[in-house]
């Protein structure tokens, strides 16, 4: 393909995603096919002959009723996964670079501009000074939160053992609430401490952990002889956006030596409204800290904010350095290799995406945005509350509302099933204290209020066929 040709199939490209973006709200929000539809369109062997490039973008045409639509406006299922302009164009110039960035010296602009977006965001987020690159700390772009947890493990294991040369030889111990991400069960995993010796802590009445068990945990653990290594705190639980309280956790790590990592993937965004910053207050007692702008934030997948306080326990737990990796640079102190702030050796340029996010819409229309997306999840517990046949499952401190069908589980079955069926909203369930719970998470870029009365609309309607009631008016008239 000649830069000539390039430029013409690329015009076309960035057309067809217009056209795709612009037709979400007539799509349906999940995919319409059953298993095998999709493989079934496509030819069995590869081509040996190259084919025309308009062909290739026709057939995009094909595959599309196999795409569930996260970009839709009727997306409240899971978590946003929000693409922007923007966004999409940082990511057209990081693939066209082409850079490989593992070492300051195989593109510094792509470690620079890392270092310092990373020290905008935590300016923007309200983050404590120990985490700016002028400190003894410093952030990183991993590729979900999940590695981010996964190498704090590993930083925190190196902290109090020496496992990397030895193997795993102490009894860790990792701490979790009931409500924590998975995320954590696999790091524990991985990193050779086993699941046997992660610990559940007991919650509140709002789905947060308790700091007084999470004490008597760590103090059981060390009279047995053995290691407390980490505890993770969440800011904004998968289930319900449930927040622990950072301040007493931060004072029961300190006070027993245990790293503490918080995981805020998805809410922890929100603090870049100076007015939700309370969802993090005591954070800066943490040793490490995620939260994912590739969710609420516009910037597309994958893009997760990670930032430590101490960077020499990440780098001294993850460094490996053949010669052919040498860089004096490096090795003088001068710069960072971000290499030794990950699992791979290779990495994207993936700052550009948020570089070009925060530069294309600024600080304030992102508040704006986050404002808006809990302003209507207040107004939809609100009707939730008032109705009859519903009740709410946890508090709404953000923009997750989670709820029951009074009637039970078989009940908030058929609601889900009625909603996702009608093509026009996508919404997913939980287990809550054993029973199913339904999520409605708003955080989409497209959702307005009307998308959110249609999805009221959809699971009132649902819940008066269950009652054999015809459904009325809506809230907004």
């Amino acid at each position: 393909m000649t830069p000539e040709e390039f430029r013409r199939h690329g015009h076309a490209t960035v057309d067809w995603v217009a056209d795709y973006l612009a037709s979400l709200e007539e799509r349906p929000v999940q995919a319409s096919v059953a298993p095998g539809d999709v493989r079934r369109q496509l030819p069995e062997h590869p081509p040996e002959q190259p084919e025309p490039f308009e062909e290739v973008l026709a057939d995009l045409d094909r595959i599309v009723p196999g795409i569930t639509s996260w970009q839709s406006p009727g997306w409240f299922a899971y978590f946003p996964a929000n693409v922007s302009g923007p966004s999409i164009l940082g990511e057209l110039v990081s693939a066209g670079l082409g850079v490989q960035g593992m070492l300051w010296s195989t593109s510094p602009a792509a470690t620079e501009l890392e270092t310092h977006v990373l020290d905008w965001l935590a300016e923007l987020l309200g983050l404590p000074a120990t985490f700016r690159s002028d400190s003894s700390g410093g952030g990183v772009i991993q590729d979900s939160a999940s590695s981010a947890v996964l190498v704090a493990l590993v930083a925190a294991r190196e902290r109090v053992s020496d496992s990397n040369r030895t193997g795993v030889t102490t009894t860790h111990t990792v701490y979790q609430s009931s409500q924590t991400h998975s995320s954590v069960e696999k790091a524990v995993r991985i990193a050779g401490i086993g699941s046997d010796n992660l610990r559940t802590v007991a919650v509140d009445e709002r789905y947060a952990m308790d700091p007084a068990a999470l004490d008597a945990a760590i103090a059981a653990d060390q009279a047995a002889g053995h290691t407390p290594t980490m505890v993770v705190a969440t800011v904004g639980t998968t289930s319900t956006t449930a927040l622990d309280p950072l301040e007493d956790i931060a004072e029961v790590c300190a006070r027993r030596g245990v790293w503490l990592h918080v995981d805020a993937a998805m809410a922890g965004v929100a603090a870049i409204c100076p007015e939700l910053r309370w969802i993090q207050r005591g954070v800066e007692g943490a040793d490490s800290y995620a939260t994912n702008p590739h969710k609420w934030l516009g910037v597309n997948f994958d893009c997760s904010a990670f930032w430590v306080a101490d960077r020499a326990a990440l780098v001294d737990a993850l460094s490996v350095t053949p010669a052919y990796l040498r860089n004096p640079a490096s090795e003088s102190g001068q710069v960072w290799d971000y290499r030794d702030w990950q699992i791979p050796l290779g990495r994207r340029f993936r700052a550009l995406k948020l570089w070009f996010v925060l530069r294309c819409y600024g600080a304030e229309a992102l508040r704006e945005r986050i404002r808006e997306h809990v302003r209507l999840a207040a107004e939809l517990a609100g009707w939730i509350d008032e109705h009859p046949d519903f009740e709410l499952a946890a508090p709404v401190p953000l923009s997750l509302v989670t709820f029951r069908h009074v009637g039970g589980d078989e009940a908030t079955a058929q609601v889900l099933e009625a909603v996702n069926a009608s093509g026009r909203a996508c919404i997913t369930s939980t287990q809550l204290d054993g029973r199913l719970t339904l999520r409605v998470s708003i955080g989409s870029l497209r959702t307005e209020r009307r998308h959110v009365v249609a999805l009221w609309d959809l699971l009132r309607t649902a819940a008066d066929d269950l009652a054999g009631r015809r459904a009325g008016a809506s809230p907004a008239g």
